[in-house]
């Protein structure tokens, strides 16, 4: 029975309750739940060993869940088990065996695998797509690390698959590669595939990300809009530089929240993203009113990298 994809569910993942607990009794997972929305980037953030490559492995089927329950676009994962792995790329983190077959024949044998017919006008497009063409021909093992990387990524998309793993996919990948990954994963994200990434880089899930799932010790912390996540935990801070330093801070001007920094060159105010307007306006005024002279004004907003290090410090 052909299925066609159900586009008009916006949830294209449902996760109930999961949970894996390994024989050594390590608890991997601790009861998980979210939803993907079908077209999204989300991102998995966490520390080492917070359980994301867990959650992906049972989702893809590699690793038995030990409660809980699984949804891809409609298809139970272990009841239709085939129906629901076909809807998935799934790029590892490991680079795994070394291959002396070459780029062309191992990502056409992977569209195989997912019984797809031939097609090497689609390969030849995903090749280019990743600047491997040229490259076809060579072995495997005779690639650089991030070629190699590339290849995997190939051969997960080489079964058009509609939702796309990538498990910290630039771990180890030089600076410039990074930026060409991030641009990759825009393009499929235009193309309508659906991308999960994993990452403990801070930048990745701020460059990327539509929403952001925070994952420590195997429990899901929060989950976010990332421009929402944003407002609501950053900070901002406002700095004045002075002019000629100061010695002490008048009362009214403290009553505002305002600090003095250690030298006296500069007045420090910290604030929530969305209550700034109101308030800078009384400030400078106050300031004014003192003949406090101001050279310069710079504001610093919380990166999610701030946010991410002041939750995870958060006593759980």
């Amino acid at each position: 029975m052909s299925h066609t994809m159900n586009t008009s569910d916006p949830t294209v993942i449902q996760i109930d309750g999961l949970s894996k607990r390994y024989a050594n009794g390590f608890q991997a997972l601790d009861n998980v739940s979210l939803n993907i929305q079908r077209g999204e980037i989300f991102a998995l953030l966490g520390p080492n060993g917070a359980g994301k490559t867990t959650l992906i492995s049972i989702i893809c089927g590699l690793v038995n869940a030990s409660h809980g329950s699984v949804t891809i676009d409609g298809f139970d994962y272990k009841r239709q088990y085939r129906q629901a792995r076909s809807r998935i790329g799934l790029v590892p983190q490991e680079i795994g065996a070394e291959s002396f077959e070459n780029v062309l024949n191992s990502v056409s044998f992977s569209r195989g695998l997912f019984g797809k017919a031939p097609d090497p006008a689609l390969v030849e497009k995903i090749l280019k797509s990743l600047s491997l063409w040229e490259k076809r021909l060579s072995p495997q093992i005779a690639l650089s690390g991030g070629m190699k990387r590339r290849v995997l990524i190939a051969k997960a998309l080489s079964h058009e698959p509609a939702i796309l793993f990538l498990d910290e996919p630039t771990a180890g990948v030089d600076v410039s590669l990074r930026q060409d990954m991030w641009e990759l994963v825009r393009q499929l994200r235009d193309q309508g595939v659906t991308i999960i990434l994993t990452t403990h880089y801070i930048e990745e899930a701020e460059e990327l990300a539509d929403r952001v799932g925070i994952i420590q010790g195997g429990k899901l912390l929060l989950v976010e809009n990332k421009q929402q996540l944003m407002q609501k935990f950053g900070e901002k801070t406002m700095r004045l530089q002075l002019q000629s330093p100061i010695t002490a801070l008048p009362d009214d001007l403290a009553d505002l929240g305002l600090v003095l920094a250690e030298d006296g060159m500069a007045l420090l105010y910290h604030y929530k993203t969305d209550d700034a307007n109101l308030s800078i306006a009384n400030i400078l005024k106050a300031i004014e009113l003192h003949h406090i002279p101001v050279q310069d004004i710079d504001t610093h907003r919380s990166s999610l990298e701030e946010i991410f290090v002041s939750l995870m410090e958060k006593p759980a």
